[in-house]
């Protein structure tokens, strides 16, 4: 009687799950590029190149502070510490772009980010993640390397230590989740 009543649950579910994520055109150009290569700009707006990470593993997130997914922030803090002693770090790129869920000026974001969730890990200005006119060079990369964008706030892209995308991670994938840490772990193995 139970699975009766949780069947229809489950198919809603799975069909939801392509909500997160959205499958885009893999490009040989964006597979031969490196995440390194790039420059964005700090939560301040100053430049900053990505090459600062160079020979490092990283988990690049759009983050929203108004999202039914914002409790990430704590997993991910705690990935952060974590690892970082291994050569890996946390980039948090906030976005609008999900319901409006990330409004805040700079300030605000980080004020909410450090008071609420202890956060430590590099956030830089908002992007646009979508497809079309004014989409974030890095997402153009990262989507591109993959074949998968963020069709929510919080995917999770894992990047190896030469600058190339190793796998995408959708928005409710938590930080814990055991395959998204042997994502990690397994990139973190691999030559620089």
């Amino acid at each position: 009687m139970l699975l009766a009543r949780l069947l229809p649950l489950v198919f809603l579910c799975a069909s939801c799950s392509g909500f997160f994520s959205s499958n885009v055109p893999k490009s040989d150009e964006a597979a031969k590029s490196s995440v390194y290569d790039l420059s964005v700009d700090d939560l301040d707006g100053q430049p900053e190149s990505l090459g600062l990470y160079r020979g490092k593993v990283l988990l690049i997130v759009n983050v929203a502070s108004q999202c039914g997914f914002t409790p990430q922030y704590e997993g991910l803090q705690k990935l952060d510490v974590e690892f970082a002693p291994k050569g890996f770090h946390v980039l948090g790129f906030p976005c609008n772009d999900f319901g409006s869920q990330e409004p805040g000026t700079a300030p605000q974001i980080r004020k909410f980010c450090t008071t609420e969730y202890s956060v430590t890990f590099p956030l830089f200005a908002k992007v646009k993640v979508k497809q079309g006119e004014g989409q974030s060079p890095l997402y153009k990369l990262l989507s591109g390397a993959t074949g998968e964008l963020p069709g929510w706030n919080f995917g999770k892209y894992v990047v190896g230590k030469d600058g190339k995308p190793r796998a995408f991670f959708p928005s409710t994938t938590k930080p814990e989740d055991p395959e998204l840490r042997a994502a990690i772990e397994k990139a973190l193995e691999e030559k620089s």
